[in-house]
């Protein structure tokens, strides 16, 4: 937490993101011309990060920090995996021990990124797990779970609570996290400025909120000094989050042992069907954009899995790059705004943070090509049923 506008990155930290940054801001020419739009469309790469997304922004630094402090193990969640793996190689730098907590259907769907985890060293869990109380009340409550996030958030906190000289790292949502990954954004601005352009629309995804207020936020900043951005926020129909959830406190996990945060909620004991974009199954967001999108600074938008992944397909065959499906609910916002900009004759220019490569998605593709991709609208009675359980404030 702070009140100051600007934090100084530490030397240490730059010496290691030079492995990687600046990525690159490319614009899509191939995929213009595909749409047939007088809109420009730019995405900045995330993807050329050793992990292959962005989530190493934050996991290098907070492996630092923890290092710098004389910790010696961390515990962590982990989604899809991308996460996970950014902080088993952030972990492996430092010298820290790592334990992962990966939810139980990404962890049987994704098995290369457990394998890239274990292959620096972390040590990963399916979750809900025996390792923990709140594991393995879960799996008595519910034998079959596939898990979730708020789940595993739970397990990875009370590993860390219960095992000396062990700090717990959250790869998404809280200020810190958010703070780490506006280098996006002020390396974007950087480099519009760089060819005398401004974005008139920001896209991102949105599981938990990091990548897509890091690319956004110092665009944020522009649009309330007045200037006139449109800004995005791109979440599963599955997973409705900013669309259809609640503005209240809640808690970050299932067990109750985070602080209360205030934010759109789909309420802590919400479990996700098993949609691939595994790193936007999450019941929260981060509370500052959710601050942003209920004072509508920011825009969401909801997309079904299927309409996701053809975008996606779209951008694989014209702009070459399989990126991952929680990247492709980006990819599908900004087609929407070039489509409607050749609708309307307007030349907009569009920019979205491509958060990862989907190197490590394949079945998932596999199943959207051969038409085995379910959409799935998450049904409001069991969002209300999940809403009940809100904490009263």
């Amino acid at each position: 937490m702070s009140r100051q506008r600007w934090i100084a990155i530490p030397e240490e930290i730059k010496e290691i993101y030079r492995i990687w940054r600046p990525t690159p801001l490319i614009r899509a020419t191939r995929l213009e011309k595909f749409l047939k739009t007088p809109a420009k469309i730019y995405y900045k790469w995330e993807g050329v990060s050793p992990p292959g997304s962005h989530k190493p922004n934050t996991a290098v630094a907070q492996a630092y920090y923890n290092a710098k402090e004389g910790v010696e193990r961390l515990t962590t969640e982990t989604g899809a995996g991308q996460w996970g793996s950014a902080l088993a190689f952030a972990a492996r730098l430092f010298e820290l021990a790592l334990t992962v907590y990966m939810v139980k259907v990404s962890y049987e769907q994704k098995p290369y990124r457990r394998i890239m985890m274990e292959a620096w060293g972390a040590k990963v869990i399916p979750s809900p797990s025996n390792a923990t109380e709140a594991g393995r009340k879960i799996l008595k409550e519910r034998p079959d779970t596939s898990g979730s996030l708020g789940i595993a958030i739970s397990e990875a906190v009370e590993d860390a609570a219960t095992h000396e000289n062990t700090k717990y790292a959250l790869g998404s949502v809280l200020n810190h996290v958010v703070l780490h990954q506006t280098i996006i954004g002020l390396e974007m601005k950087k480099q519009f400025e760089s060819i005398e352009e401004k974005p008139d629309v920001v896209i991102g995804c949105v599981g938990g909120g990091s990548n897509f207020s890091g690319g956004a936020f110092p665009f944020v900043y522009d649009k309330l000094r007045g200037e006139d951005i449109e800004i995005i926020a791109a979440e599963p129909m599955a997973c409705p989050t900013l669309t259809k959830g609640v503005y209240r406190y809640d808690y970050g996990d299932t067990a109750r042992l985070t602080p209360l945060l205030k934010m759109y909620t789909l309420g802590h004991t919400f479990i996700p069907p098993a949609i691939h974009a595994g790193g936007l199954r999450y019941h929260g967001d981060a509370p500052s954009l959710c601050k942003l999108v209920e004072d509508g600074i920011i825009k969401a938008k909801a997309f079904y899995q299927n309409e996701v992944f053809e975008a996606a397909k779209i951008f694989a065959q014209t702009e070459g790059f399989l990126v991952a499906p929680e990247a492709a609910h980006a990819v599908k916002a900004a087609i929407d705004e070039a489509i409607k900009c050749k609708e309307n004759s307007e030349e907009k220019t569009i920019v979205f943070v491509n958060s990862g490569h989907g190197h490590f998605d394949l079945v998932a593709y596999d199943a959207f090509n051969h038409g085995m991709l379910q959409d799935y609208e998450y049904p409001d009675d069991l969002i209300k049923e999940a809403l009940k359980n809100l904490p009263e404030i």
